[in-house]
């Protein structure tokens, strides 16, 4: 049903793209580590503070592994993020710009986390949804809500569906 009103947003459509060119098709076939590959970027997990590193060619991300285990995909697109969209040093620029790239960063966490070519495998309707999609997606129950919210606003504004 939600396929036909759900209009997705070019971050989205590159998104379930990317993960077709290189065949993940089912959440149970997102994996960081392919997804690392795939970019050419380093994966590493140390206890550390998360972040990513470009230096010329190399390139890396770094995961607290202190973090909660279902934070770690989350981390990894956040950072993921910055590499494929984003430039410049946070620390020296404006905070408006900063602040754009982390909303940037926050929307793509989500898409990637759980894209819009997964969401058929969502049982919308059961009551314990976001708890079935953390387990799904391998995400935070709150990530799972934000992208619930989402999708279910994205549907009202589309069709007038109210839920």
């Amino acid at each position: 049903m939600y396929q036909e009103y759900y209009q997705t947003t070019e971050l989205e459509d590159w998104v379930s793209n990317m993960y077709r060119k290189i065949g993940i098709s089912t959440p149970s076939l997102i994996n960081e580590q392919k997804i690392s590959r795939y970019f050419g970027i380093y994966l590493k997990k140390k206890p550390m503070h998360s972040s990513f590193h470009i230096l010329g060619r190399y390139r890396d991300i770094v995961i607290d592994d202190r973090e909660p285990k279902e934070k770690h995909r989350e981390i990894f697109f956040h950072e993921l993020c910055h590499i494929l969209r984003h430039s410049g040093i946070q620390s020296m620029m404006p905070t408006a710009f900063r602040e754009l790239q982390e909303w940037d960063a926050q929307h793509f966490t989500q898409y990637a986390a759980i894209p819009h070519h997964m969401l058929k495998y969502i049982p919308f309707h059961e009551h314990d949804v976001v708890n079935q999609m953390s387990i799904m997606f391998q995400v935070s129950p709150e990530l799972c809500e934000m992208r619930l919210e989402q999708v279910k606003r994205r549907l009202q504004i589309s069709s007038n569906i109210t839920y």
